[in-house]
């Protein structure tokens, strides 16, 4: 016992000096890497107006975007660019008409890529080559590139269901892409992220600076514009030094919308290195034509703000983008108008069917009056088939009753939701996704009703090849309606009121497409 207490004696010391000299140890990197961290100056950034776009007045009144080109699908507008817009097969791009001479840069995009699907096709594509890929085949850009490719891949060519996802490819011009594997064979690096559908827009900061090219991401889902996250980084990569910044995509069988917001470039310059002065990248002579541009520009403004101040003086104190629709009053107004159509043909439908149920009444109330005066007659044979005849038709008509009387109701259920969803949107800002699913809830309704009155047809008439029961004929009573003829005028009219809503519903989600 003396002698196990007498090593773990000597035994203390030894492990006392090892875990000093270990937190001496782990002291020392962290001091080193806390003062290279500080050491290390950020780069300078200098924003580069001839290499970048952004709204509010993104696009001139010809449609061109000054300092860039597009082509194929793209369609500029005062807000964004739509590359592509979700129809199949198309494809577009945007490039810069001038080569950018940058040894390092910092390109920040903001775009939305949104669908009516789970899945979206193909993707989009931001890009440093040394031509302009007018047009190809990928991702709406040309093949055999030299320089670089960030792909926003949003369709699973390969199966392996690792999309979406962001890929960096590089070519030296020689290469094709390897659309198959979805690039996974030339990506220099790679990340899954999910940037379809979000609530507001994705942003990618892509650096290259000092041989290193990285991504970051922003996914879109708070409004935090410096909300960054890390999705690749690319180390001792070569791109040319001289090239053209472009951005494409393209959709397939599958189709989603591809909107750029913006497009920033920034030069970066490395600490201790002086900036190369701001009037030697123009010319005098070109400085001066856009300087007189714009004081033409500026003098044709100040004379339709007169003109309109002089036409509306009673608005001459309200900011004047107030007295324009922005793009969202827009969509709101275009999807109460088609509920204001859709609630005047339910009610119209409405009031048709209450006539219908009406003459049903009449037809049931003369055939039971019949009835009453007749039964004392009928004795046997002939005359009590057509008792028999009639208890069926009255059995039919009560049917017929019930089912449009539920069918009324459904409509009325219909008009009641409608009338809710237009509550809500006067009372605030109506969701896209609520205002679809009532209209589902719509088409639920009419899906039931047409199946209920397939069933009564059905079983008014279960064996086709047997011969339609008429009304029995007796002089005092007026001619019967037949209930296949009244069955049939009801599932034409439904059939046509549900054609009518998908057609409603198609074309206005056609016209939201394009705002």
């Amino acid at each position: 016992m003396a002698v196990s207490i007498g090593e773990r004696q000597a035994a203390n010391p030894c492990m006392w000096i090892l875990l000093t000299l270990s937190t001496v140890l782990i002291f020392r990197c962290h001091a080193e890497d806390i003062v290279g961290t500080a050491g290390e100056e950020a780069p300078h950034r200098r924003f580069e107006y001839k290499y970048s776009f952004k709204g509010p007045h993104l696009s001139q009144s010809e449609g061109s975007i000054p300092f860039w080109i597009h082509s194929g699908n793209a369609i500029p507008s005062a807000d964004q660019v739509r590359i592509t817009p979700s129809l199949r097969s198309q494809k577009g791009s945007v490039w810069t008409k001038n080569p950018v001479n940058f040894q390092h840069w910092e390109a920040e995009v903001t775009f939305r890529v949104s669908g009516r699907g789970r899945m979206g096709a193909d993707g989009l594509a931001v890009w440093f080559t040394t031509a302009q890929g007018l047009d190809g085949p990928v991702y709406g850009a040309a093949d055999k590139w030299n320089g670089v490719g960030i792909f926003f891949d949003s369709f699973d060519n390969d199966g392996k269901k690792n999309n979406p996802a962001i890929i960096v490819v590089g070519n030296n011009g020689q290469l094709l892409y390897d659309h198959q594997n979805d690039g996974t064979t030339q990506a220099l690096g790679t990340c899954l992220r999910d940037f379809r559908n979000k609530p507001y827009p994705v942003r990618a900061k892509i650096t290259y600076y000092r041989r290193t090219l990285t991504v970051m991401i922003n996914n879109g889902f708070t409004p935090d514009k410096d909300d960054y996250e890390f999705c690749t980084k690319v180390e001792n990569m070569i791109i040319p030094l001289e090239g053209f910044f472009g951005i494409s995509a393209a959709t397939g069988g599958l189709a989603d919308d591809h909107d750029v917001l913006s497009f920033l470039l920034f030069r970066l310059t490395e600490p201790g290195q002086e900036l190369p002065p701001s009037e030697s990248e123009m010319p005098k002579e070109e400085k001066d034509k856009y300087q007189e541009e714009f004081e033409n520009f500026q003098q044709e403004l100040d004379k339709k703000k007169e003109e309109f101040q002089k036409e509306h003086p009673g608005v001459q104190g309200e900011p004047v983008e107030d007295l324009y629709e922005t793009v969202n009053d827009q969509e709101i107004r275009q999807v109460f108008e088609g509920q204001n159509r859709i609630h005047l043909e339910i009610k119209q439908l409405h009031r048709q069917l209450a006539m219908i149920l009406d003459e049903q009444r009449r037809y049931v109330s003369v055939i039971t009056d019949e009835i009453g005066k007749k039964g004392s007659q009928i004795e046997s044979g002939q005359p009590e088939v057509g008792s028999q005849q009639l208890t069926s038709v009255i059995a039919t008509q009560h049917e017929v009753l019930k089912n449009l009387n539920e069918l009324r109701n459904s409509f009325h259920e219909s008009l009641k939701q409608i009338g809710s969803v237009q509550q809500q949107g006067t009372a605030g800002a109506l969701g896209t996704y609520e205002t679809m699913q009532h209209f589902n809830d719509i088409k639920e309704h009419l899906h039931l009703v047409k199946r209920d009155v397939e069933h009564l047809v059905i079983r008014s008439n279960p064996n086709p090849s047997e011969k339609v029961q008429k009304c029995p004929e007796f002089p005092p009573m007026p001619s019967c309606l037949s209930t296949v003829h009244f069955v049939v005028f009801v599932v034409i009219q439904s059939v046509l009121f549900f054609c009518y809503v998908m057609y409603k519903s198609q074309q206005e989600a056609a016209a939201k497409k394009f705002f």
